[in-house]
């Protein structure tokens, strides 16, 4: 019987198992650049059948918060190429989770001081984290401009360079392009944030425009067996929101099965909230059978809030991972927590953001 502790092939991927480390923003790489800890903290947990990394620029552009890692530079793929070097050693599998976050971001991190980029100059209702004196501080977004139409093929040129660069150079196993949680892509989608009149906006084929040509030439840079997509159809963070999701979704996902992707990875509900949202509905299962349909054989993973009753539950219902989150942050050994049954560290939500060892490296495995 499939459990938590099944192997299974993900694409070009073969994973020990099918419990994933979701990506976990940390703001511990000042300048952009991943540190020696972080080493530590991702080969402390290489026993995850797939770590997705935190969520990481593909370009000074794409940077929306301090302290958090890119892809754009030379000493940024030679600190990742030190990362992943240790989780494979430690027998792990990495993917590299690329990431534009469009408006959610502030003058004070973007290129000369500039706006934030968008599909349309629309603020986002969110805030950002700026680190000062060592101090994560949560700020107001800045007002973004819209991107001209021209400007978005060197953004799909970016992501396919970065994704490139990702496993050539920094050695990753895969990629996964962030398509959620209200950043670029997710904003292009919604119709809450796009108020485009070109080929980018209105219509659900041409709000989808944009992602699918970042997945193709993504895809193309790297395979489809080592690239994997995240979506999330209803969640309120950073504002994202569309007036009808699930056509939306659904054209979306049957697109995406025509390019032979390693997984789908869903975020259901509100991003670290409830899975179900009354006031925006949406039918996962459907979503899923219109993958399927369409012929996408990619695995399916899901995420938001599962402990191991509910992941083996979601297994049984014909899903191929479970993304945890939180719980790695506390527990670097949860996979061997999980198959023995035993108690899990809590977390300290106060050493999320920035910092240096205290909550981030430190949390006590299991005594053999």
């Amino acid at each position: 019987m499939t459990s938590l502790f099944s192997p299974l092939q993900v694409g070009e991927l073969k994973l020990a198992n099918r419990i994933v480390m979701a990506p976990l923003t940390r703001n511990r790489s000042p300048d952009a650049v991943p540190q020696d800890i972080a080493v530590d903290y991702y080969t402390q947990r290489a026993t995850a059948g797939l770590i997705i990394t935190e969520a990481t620029a593909i370009s000074h552009q794409g940077q929306g918060y301090s302290d958090v890692p890119g892809l754009y530079g030379t000493e940024q793929l030679d600190a990742w190429k030190r990362v992943t070097d240790s989780v494979h050693a430690a027998g792990g599998k990495i993917v590299v989770q690329l990431w534009h976050v469009g408006r959610v971001s502030h003058t004070e991190l973007q290129p000369d001081g500039g706006k934030p980029v968008a599909p349309s100059a629309i603020t986002a209702k969110t805030k950002t984290v700026l680190i000062k004196d060592g101090v994560p501080t949560f700020v107001e977004t800045s007002e973004p401009r819209a991107l001209k139409a021209a400007e978005i093929p060197a953004i799909v040129h970016t992501y396919a360079a970065a994704a490139r660069n990702a496993v050539e150079t920094a050695g990753f196993d895969g990629v996964e392009v962030h398509a959620a949680n209200g950043y670029l892509l997710d904003q292009f989608l919604k119709d809450g944030s796009n108020h485009r009149t070109d080929d980018y906006g209105g219509s659900i084929e041409n709000r989808a425009r944009f992602v699918l040509e970042v997945m193709r030439a993504v895809t193309d840079a790297v395979g489809g067996g080592k690239t994997g997509i995240r979506l999330s159809p209803v969640t309120p963070a950073n504002d994202a929101n569309d007036s009808d999701p699930q056509p939306l979704f659904d054209h979306v996902i049957r697109q995406l099965a025509t390019l032979n992707l390693a997984y789908i990875h869903i975020i259901e509900g509100a991003t670290g909230g409830p899975r179900e949202l009354p006031d925006r509905p949406f039918d996962y299962e459907a979503l899923k059978a219109a993958y399927r349909e369409a012929g996408g054989r990619g695995a399916w993973m899901v995420n938001n809030g599962y402990d191991q009753s509910s992941a083996e539950a979601a297994l049984k219902d014909g899903d191929d991972l479970v993304a945890f989150g939180k719980p790695f942050i506390s527990n670097p050994d949860l996979v061997r927590r999980l198959k023995e049954g035993a108690p899990l560290n809590e977390w300290d939500k106060n050493t999320f953001y920035g910092g240096g060892k205290k909550g981030y490296t430190d949390y006590p495995a299991l005594k053999d």
